[in-house]
């Protein structure tokens, strides 16, 4: 679903740089003009924003904090009942846990260097203590004609929701301003938003016309009096609003934060429905945010674990079409759909991408044995990866490709492993208590995602990918299926409610173990897969 994208700018004569409209514009879904709005009279433009104030840094270090676990003797395995141990961890819920360790964000060293003087982006970075969100406020985006005026007041509202359900940053509420802003180009009036102890102003502008809508924005440090980078403008058909919006939010986000972006994606899931005896499932993709859902499949089979495409164009899932488990490729413009090589008394599942999205790698069953299998995804012969008497399942691989993570009962109960992509000698990484299973690496590369249960209770929780620093960030009577948000910041998982009306969700939470919060969805909803950035 192509929609707006930023592009290489150039400098015109007038100062005011535009790039033309990228290709893609038509009614499947439009570029995007990205301009820098400055009047030309302005000087040199900020290439990297000037910082906040130390005083307004109230955050630390995205490095999680230190929870080593002890390396122990793996206890014996205990089967979950409900699963088949063949597929297990792939076509059965995972059942694990993890203690609710909720680790805070706390003030920012350094104190005492002007803003001025400071010339890299105000990091927002994860300890311990407690965080402040920091205050910013947006008033309504200027509707510069009668047809903006719609998309002014719901683009406004998408930003400032996008910024604020970090947990890093509070709006403070319009009725709460003291300025007005009724022009794009209207100065700054710096002290009442002071006043109010805004910390960052977001002004804005939304033009219309010919089915299109373009959305100028800019980004100031209020105490310091100063822009945050360049103005941008965006356009794209009215269509694509949301996008817009999207894209802004991420702009200032990265500005802020110096972290990489993620509103502007997608999340693909299992949209369930019907009571849990004969429920049905099918695939289905939305923004992050839970906006615009659409369904890639019907109910009439059973589907599990969607796994995105780098480019984010394709879907890799688990479908019981045939009667038996087998991995099939979605392509998600056209929903046309075609099945990885079968080899016959198979089963397969579990797949996922490489990072260049040449392979797949999954896990094949055959005569009562599991193992990890990589194939092109034009066809070719499958190799085989593992080769043990084992259950060896949930493949992932790493950022740069060269290694995999997967779960294995190896060792006697359900742990984490690492291996070549190659295949070859696999290290235990997993040496906690309890069981762990669905391993995702992160995109940064620093950390592995998981799935584990302990004491009867489940949890998600982070390790580095040499098993130490192991922490739980969240705990419920299931939680399972992580998945990374592009910039490596935000985890989303299915938890499931106990009790007979008991029904999965969606949720996510920060790698600090905080803002754990419910992702909006229309009904029961489960084995989500954050897509790459969109372009």
């Amino acid at each position: 679903m192509p929609g707006p994208r930023f592009a290489p700018v150039t400098a015109p004569a007038s100062g005011v740089r535009r790039d033309p409209v990228l290709p893609g514009a038509g009614a499947a879904g439009p570029g995007c003009l990205a301009a820098d709005v400055r009047a030309p009279a302005r000087a040199a433009p900020v290439q990297r924003m000037q910082a906040l104030p130390a005083m307004l840094s109230r955050f630390v270090s995205s490095r999680p904090v230190p929870a080593r676990s002890p390396k122990s003797t793996p206890p014996k395995s205990t089967p979950t009942p409900a699963c088949s141990p063949v597929l297990r961890g792939a076509l059965c819920r995972f059942r694990l846990p993890l203690a609710g360790l909720l680790i805070g964000l706390a003030a920012l060293a350094g104190q005492g260097t002007p803003a001025a003087a400071q010339t890299g982006p105000l990091r927002i970075e994860i300890t311990e203590g407690v965080i402040e969100p920091l205050p910013f406020a947006l008033p309504t985006f200027v509707a510069e004609d009668a047809g903006a005026a719609r998309y002014a007041a719901e683009l406004s509202q998408v930003i400032a929701a996008d910024l604020s359900n970090t947990g890093l940053f509070r709006e403070i509420p319009p009725s709460a301003h003291i300025a007005r802003v009724d022009r794009f180009d209207a100065p700054v009036a710096y002290a009442d938003w002071k006043a109010i102890n805004a910390q960052a102003l977001i002004v804005g502008s939304v033009s219309s016309g010919g089915g299109r809508i373009t959305v100028r924005f800019r980004l100031f440090d209020v105490y310091s009096g100063a822009e945050l980078g360049e103005g941008l403008q965006l356009a794209a058909s009215e269509g694509s609003w949301r996008r817009l919006a999207h894209k802004v939010a991420d702009q200032v986000y990265a500005r802020i934060t110096g972290e990489g972006a993620y509103f502007d994606s997608r999340v693909v899931f299992v949209a369930e429905a019907g009571p849990k005896n004969a429920r049905q499932k099918r695939l289905a993709i939305m923004d992050y945010d839970g906006a615009n859902v659409q369904f890639l499949t019907d109910a009439s089979t059973i589907v599990l674990a969607p796994r995105f495409s780098p480019s984010g164009d394709r879907i890799l899932y688990t479908t019981f079409e045939t009667g038996f488990p087998r991995v099939k490729m979605l392509d998600v413009s056209s929903s046309a759909g075609s099945f990885l090589p079968e080899q016959p008394g198979t089963m397969t599942f579990a797949p996922r991408f490489s990072p260049d999205g040449s392979r797949v790698v999954y896990s094949l069953e055959q005569g009562g044995n599991t193992d990890i299998w990589m194939v092109g995804v034009n066809g070719g012969a499958p190799m085989r990866l593992t080769n043990t008497p084992a259950i060896e399942t949930a493949p992932s691989f790493s950022p740069d490709g060269s290694q995999i993570v997967f779960e294995s009962d190896r060792s006697g109960s359900q742990q984490l492993y690492i291996m070549p992509a190659s295949g070859g000698e696999a290290r235990r990484i997993s040496f906690g208590s309890g069981r762990y299973g669905t391993p995702v690496w992160s995109p940064r590369g620093d950390m592995i995602a998981f799935t584990k249960q302990d004491a009867g209770r489940f949890h998600i929780g982070v390790m580095r990918t040499d098993g130490t620093e192991e922490r739980l960030l969240t705990n419920s009577f299931l939680d399972e299926g992580p998945t990374w948000s592009p910039n490596g910041r935000v985890i989303m998982f299915t938890r499931e409610s106990a009790g007979v009306g008991g029904e999965p969700r969606l949720y996510s939470v920060d790698i600090s173990g905080r803002n754990l919060r419910q992702v909006p969805t229309a009904g029961p909803a489960s084995d989500p897969a954050w897509s790459p950035l969109l372009p």
